[in-house]
């Protein structure tokens, strides 16, 4: 495949990365006179008045090379600086690396069990040695290759083959059994893959976390510090997500899968088997036996009639104190209740009986408490599930679909009774208890919902969801229990309390399980456990207010983002920020803790502000103006981002302290906070929390712009089936700005977008088209062969000149609203099309001299400003090697700095009306074209009616019709009018009458109104949609913004042009618009026999 075109984007953009380089251009730093003490308060400006622009990206976690996944969202924060440098304003996109947690240290233990069973290099069981070699290395290669080789390899399976994967030389791997070798590996290589992409990063403000950087680490310790003194930090027994082999709490970013995911709590009903013991169970006769029971609705137990148990689920008898009780569950269920204090040793299960079916406890009597039924049997339950809960479900047919559905299908089919051996007495004498009384449905809601829905089966599986949640909504939201002690009140007050007598009468436990499977990095399935830990205590109330209120003032651009918080803010509780082991800073109180990555991870864009000044390098090694690590005590960042103390008095230089505290106060507050929808569970939300925890509120954040997810070609990006790109093969392939286009071009909304292949090999060949055209007009720019700049402008560069300054400033509002693919549309496709347009409408299509010079230099530096944030190479390669090498003798390096035009915020009338014209005579044209087609097949028609005749025939359809070079036979005419017509002005008088001016709304008989109105009888469909039309637009007149008759007879003959007549004619008003029913804006063509 050639890659000519490809291959001259790769030059350009390493040529203006090096002149980036070289110019610093990225590195800003606060003005010496700034003033440190009030910043930008006491210049009298608001947060959002400030003109300084800071975003930030989350920082991305090196164990790996960074991916197109990882692209996606930090393009959002790279177009948006981009443009903003544009308007002159100061900018700051710093870019970081984050290596705290698990992911790392789980990987290079993975490794070192790896070289220690197969030796070194390891020899893996039933693999050869090229299959075990890399598979995607190649960054050339198509995304068809990598996808066959990887069909031919399978998923790599070991930590080995996968850092050969990825480009580590085979000699280092064994170094990376040690953590640290990652930290000091990876940050290197993603920084020069993200500088490749053309990130406006400020590099020197980069750096790694970890307690290996001891000025992150003395930063992230000083948080923690007042986050303690606050109060927000305590200890004691949560519940936790945790996994078993690493002996600690996992927290999402600690997991391979189940990120989001949270302990569900359920009661555990002690369901008593009652003596005699089945067979399977005699062995524990003489003990308390109890089937746990896991229910979410304790407050239903009044309506017990039996227990529901899968036949064929596998179960075991567990002592679960040191009495000696036992319990029966699921093996599954008893490792989770292992870890919460129940069982004789924590974490381990003291399995006294089992494994054995389900089957074999059909018909065991139990006591079920609070049931009028005494007792109550074990049945069979064909859907109940082992992998949830503890596989024994109460039942309540009063108020359970599900369990109502499957007692009447065991009264009413003996077979199926047969089938598991179940007795009648177990079941027919058992019948539905009214115990809640809920609106519409009664005091036995689930039988109801079965009549509803037509449910017929326990098999009805669909349908039992839906009457499951509505009456499980209706009933604890609206519900009256009838029964008990709490008899009269509503569900939902009277549950907590029904559920705490069932705890204090020993008859219930509490019992967590994950809501879903949790998989941690070392592939551990992971339980919940019940822990001594240091944890933040996020539902505070009076945090929880603190963050509503920066919530409120937040922009987050799309609704359902801030939905999404406030759905956060109600559920967040309490948040372990404390691991025993995995790499990060130590908890200063209490060292043998390391803090966990989500909680090292909410303020450090403060430390961007002065990472410059700390260090200058990734890791902290190499002290920076502020002097040796040791020196940033707790008052250095007291002052430097509270203002508290005074500078002299720090162990650092005054000096270095006030320019800390300047660059913090000249960058602060965070203009936008760019990420993935995924982080506002934890990471985005726990960023607003401390950042209103530890500053004031003119430096809380402004901004955050959350995105979905990015696949490749519509389909999901995955290693395993090499649908997947690094952003190193990426570039590339396709060259930095290929890749920026496609990027934008993906999507900007919450839901998933795609990065199509497609759109990338195509953005090649349109950004080298624009360079040879900028090349060869330029050229004769420089010439003087173009259509002289003082020379008058035709209609058509005057639409040009506005067409061009109109998607400017559309261009703009989809940037300011970082709405990127509209943002591409307006800068790229439609400025093609407009340019388009015009070169065929003033001949420059075939001749570019008969351009405008003025319009094409308007045009091409609007073009180059306007996509420049999406493709700065091309744009800066355009602007300084064409537009200004030409005409600068000293060369493109004086040229001006790239600037967006300063635009009136409104259109002005003429420019409007221009551009209306313009887009007139397109439809026009096109209406026209429609109609001349149409007479062409009626011609050829005629024609071949004529041969069968035996009568002479034309020499083609063109000639035919007489279009053409000399063609005679043929007149186009439009019959125009220059008023409205009546019945236009009756429409809108009668849309205006139904307009409501207050409240903004139409009257709903519009249409009525239309069509039984005397006038508009005969042109009711004409008017309705005329009605339509204006009321959409809040419009009250069918005049045009232009002059119709004079913009067509000023281009009757462009038209002609177009078209291939001689000439057309134009008939304005009388008899002939009357009779053919002509509107304003819609002239009817006519091809007539000449």
């Amino acid at each position: 495949m050639a890659t000519t075109r490809r291959d001259t984007l790769l030059r350009i953009q390493e040529e203006v990365q090096r002149s980036w380089d070289d110019e610093h251009t990225f590195q800003v730093d606060a003005p010496e006179d700034f003033d440190v003490v009030a910043g930008w308060t006491g210049l009298g400006l608001e947060p959002r008045q400030k003109p300084t622009f800071f975003v930030t990206f989350p920082y991305v976690y090196t164990n790996g090379p960074i991916h197109l996944g990882h692209a996606f969202s930090l393009s959002k924060a790279e177009f948006a600086v981009a443009y903003q440098r544009l308007r002159r304003r100061p900018c700051l996109f710093p870019f970081g690396f984050h290596c705290t947690g698990m992911p790392i240290q789980a990987s290079a233990t993975r490794l070192a069990r790896e070289l220690e069973t197969y030796g070194c290099p390891p020899q893996f069981p039933g693999c050869s040695d090229h299959e075990t070699g890399s598979e995607g290395g190649a960054t050339g290669s198509s995304l068809s290759q990598k996808k066959k080789v990887q069909a031919k390899t399978g998923n790599l399976r070991y930590q080995y083959e996968i850092l050969r994967s990825v480009g580590v030389p085979e000699q280092e791997i064994p170094s990376f059994t040690n953590p640290r070798k990652w930290l000091m590996y990876w940050p290197p290589v993603g920084m020069s893959d993200a500088k490749a992409l053309g990130l406006h990063v400020d590099w020197r403000r980069s750096f790694i976390t970890t307690d290996a950087n001891p000025y992150y680490d003395s930063f992230v310790r000083w948080q923690f510090e007042k986050l303690r003194a606050q109060g927000h930090i305590k200890f004691g027994k949560r519940y936790t997500i945790y996994s078993p082999l690493d002996g600690q709490a996992c927290a999402d970013h600690d997991r391979s899968s189940g990120e989001g995911v949270q302990p569900q709590e359920y009661v555990l009903i002690k369901l008593a088997v009652l003596e005699p013991f089945p067979s399977v169970l005699e062995p524990l006769s003489g003990r308390r036996v109890f089937l746990a029971a896991a229910t979410l609705r304790p407050e239903t137990m009044y309506g017990q009639t039996n227990c529901w148990i899968a036949p064929e689920g596998s179960y075991g008898a567990y002592q679960v104190n040191a009495a000696g009780d036992v319990f029966i569950m699921t093996e599954r269920a008893a490792r989770n209740l292992a870890y919460q204090a129940w069982s004789p040793t924590f974490g381990q299960i003291c399995c006294l009986l089992g494994p054995f079916l389900g089957r074999e406890l059909i018909g065991t009597a139990v006591r079920a408490p609070l049931s009028v039924y005494h007792p109550v049997y074990v049945l069979p339950m064909t859907s109940v599930s082992t992998g949830k809960g503890t596989g024994i479900v109460t039942s309540v047919p009063s108020d359970s679909p599900d369990d109502y559905r499957a007692l009447q299908d065991l009264k009413e089919k003996p077979a199926f009774r047969q089938k598991f051996g179940v007795a009648d007495a177990w079941v027919l004498p058992f019948e539905a208890v009214p115990i809640i009384e809920v609106p519409e449905f009664g005091s036995l809601s689930a039988q109801a919902a079965c009549i509803k829905y037509k449910i017929h089966s326990q098999n009805d599986r669909e349908l039992l969801d839906k009457a499951k949640e509505e009456i499980y909504l209706r009933g604890f939201y609206d519900g009256i229990l009838l029964v008990g002690p709490h008899a009269s009140q509503r569900v939902q007050t009277a549950k907590p309390l029904i559920r705490q007598a069932l705890l204090d009468q020993d008859d219930a436990v509490l019992y967590s399980e994950p809501e879903r499977l949790v998989i941690s990095r070392s592939g551990d399935e992971c339980v919940v456990a019940l822990c001594d830990q240091w944890y933040i205590d996020y539902g505070e109330e009076h945090w929880k207010q603190l963050a509503k209120t920066c919530l409120d003032a937040m922009e987050t651009y799309h609704p359902e983002t801030r939905r999404s918080f406030e759905s956060v803010f109600e559920w967040l509780r309490e948040w372990a920020c404390s691991r025993s082991f995995g790499l990060g800073s130590r908890l200063p109180w209490d060292p043998q803790y390391v803090i966990d990555s989500l909680s090292d991870s909410t303020i450090y864009m403060a430390y961007y502000t002065v990472a410059h000044l700390l260090h200058r390098d990734l890791n902290g090694q190499v002290a920076g103006a502020a002097g040796p690590a040791s020196q940033i005590t707790p008052a250095v960042w007291d002052y430097v981002l509270l203002g508290e103390g005074e500078p002299n008095s720090l162990p650092i230089p005054g000096s270095v302290a006030r320019a800390m505290r300047r660059e913090f106060l000249y960058w602060y507050p965070l203009n936008l906070r760019v990420s993935g929808k995924d982080l506002i569970g934890n990471h985005l939300t726990f960023f607003i929390y401390n950042h209103v925890a530890i500053f004031p509120p003119d430096k809380w954040p402004l901004g955050v712009r959350a995105n979905g997810h990015i696949m490749i070609n519509n389909e999901k990006m995955s290693k395993s089936t090499g649908n997947f790109l690094t952003l190193a093969e990426a570039v590339q392939r396709f060259s930095a700005d290929a890749v920026r286009f496609a990027l934008a071009d993906a999507g900007d909304g919450i839901d998933d977008a795609s990065f199509q292949v497609k759109t990338a090999d195509e953005a090649i060949l349109k950004l080298t088209t624009l360079l040879a055209l900028a090349s060869e007009a330029e050229a004769m720019v420089v010439a003087d062969s173009m259509r002289s700049p003082s020379s008058p402008y035709t209609f058509w560069d005057r639409v040009m000149e506005a067409e061009v300054d109109a998607l400017l400033r559309a261009a703009a509002q989809a940037y300011e609203r970082l709405e990127f693919r509209d943002a591409l549309k307006f800068a790229f496709y439609e400025l093609q099309d407009a340019l388009g347009i015009w070169r065929v409408a003033v001949g420059g299509d075939t001749d570019l001299s008969k351009l405008h010079q003025a319009v094409w230099s308007h045009y091409i530096r609007a073009q180059v400003v306007a996509l420049y944030p999406i493709c700065p190479h091309t744009c800066t390669w355009i602007w300084r090697e064409v537009l200004h090498r030409a005409s600068s003798s000293d060369g493109p390096e004086l040229s001006p700095p790239l600037q967006w035009p300063e635009l009136t915020p409104v259109e002005s009338p003429e420019r409007v009306a221009i551009r209306a014209a313009g887009r007139y005579l397109q439809a026009l044209l096109h209406r026209a074209r429609i109609v001349v087609q149409k007479r062409l097949a009626y011609r050829a028609t005629s024609d071949a009616a004529t041969v069968s005749n035996g009568t002479a025939t034309s020499n083609g359809d063109a000639d035919a019709l007489g279009i053409g070079a000399g063609a005679t036979t043929a007149r186009l005419r439009l019959v125009v009018r220059s008023s409205p017509t009546e019945w236009q002005l009756r429409c809108v008088d009668l849309v205006q009458q139904a307009y409501d001016r207050e409240q903004d709304l139409f009257a709903t008989d519009l249409p009525k109104r239309i069509t039984t109105d005397p006038l508009l009888r005969r042109v009711s469909k004409r008017a309705i949609a005329l009605a339509m039309t204006l009321r959409e637009h809040r419009r009250f007149s069918v005049a045009l913004e232009f002059d119709e008759v004079a913009v067509l007879r000023e281009n009757l003959d462009y038209l002609a042009q177009q078209l291939g007549f001689q000439e057309v004619e134009m008939v304005v008003d009388g008899p002939e618009a009357e009779q053919r029913g002509v509107v304003m804006g819609e002239p009817v063509i006519l091809v007539l026999d000449a």
